[in-house]
């Protein structure tokens, strides 16, 4: 029995050497494969690198946007005008011009040129005055009186389902026209808000001032 069982075990004499041969075979494969990854993460990573050195030379990088050459301009600085905006609009009478709609005893409300939705009003003082501290107490109450006029004119008109109003006291504080305070009032509705002003510095607005100022001036003659 036992020299039967060497004769068996002597009857492949190479079957040791082809599974050591196998074996081989498949670490190389592993060494292969290993190489192969190795190689990939490298041009990967110089890819990435490549990347990134196009990016610094194009940074903003490119893509389609929607500008208003007007909002552009406005943010950007370009238009320069003498003297107050407000001041203007004050000295003179209700008008698309100025987009001055109404004045009570000392307040009045214009429209806002660049408007952040449809309907957006600004309510200041007549009289040149960038600190609330500084208004008397008639014109305060005159002013925040108005203020409740607007909100009442735009739920009437707009039907919003919500109002922001602020004030920005101060540059620091965001306001654009800081030595002459104005009330924000603007309409909101759910879904007004996208990515556009984000990336075009644009605003998508549905109603142009002209139809809005037709709209505000006729809903306050008719108060009277």
């Amino acid at each position: 029995m036992i020299e039967k069982t060497r004769a068996r075990k002597s009857t492949k004499p190479g079957a040791k050497k082809k599974g050591l041969k196998k074996s081989g075979l498949k670490k190389s494969g592993l060494k292969k494969s290993g190489l192969k990854k190795s190689g990939l993460k490298k041009l990967a990573l110089k890819k990435s690198a490549l990347n990134l050195a196009i990016g610094k030379e194009i940074w903003p990088s490119e893509h389609d946007v929607l500008f208003r050459p007007d909002r552009l301009k406005y943010v950007r600085k370009l238009i320069r005008t003498e003297g107050c905006v407000f001041c203007t609009a004050a000295n003179s009478g209700p008008s698309l011009e100025t987009l001055c709609f109404f004045k009570s005893k000392h307040s009045m409300a214009v429209l806002n040129k660049y408007p952040y939705n449809s309907g957006h009003v600004l309510v200041l003082p007549q009289g040149h005055c960038g600190d609330i501290l500084s208004l008397s107490s008639e014109q305060f109450h005159d002013l925040n009186d108005l203020v409740r006029e607007v909100v009442k004119a735009l739920q009437s008109l707009y039907e919003p389902g919500g109002l922001n109003l602020g004030l920005n006291l101060g540059a620091v504080a965001g306001a654009g026209i800081p030595g002459h305070l104005h009330y924000h009032v603007i309409p909101r509705w759910t879904g007004d808000l996208n990515f556009l002003p984000l990336i075009a510095e644009s605003k998508v607005v549905v109603e142009n001032l002209e139809v809005s100022f037709d709209r505000l001036l006729r809903y306050f003659k008719a108060r009277k």
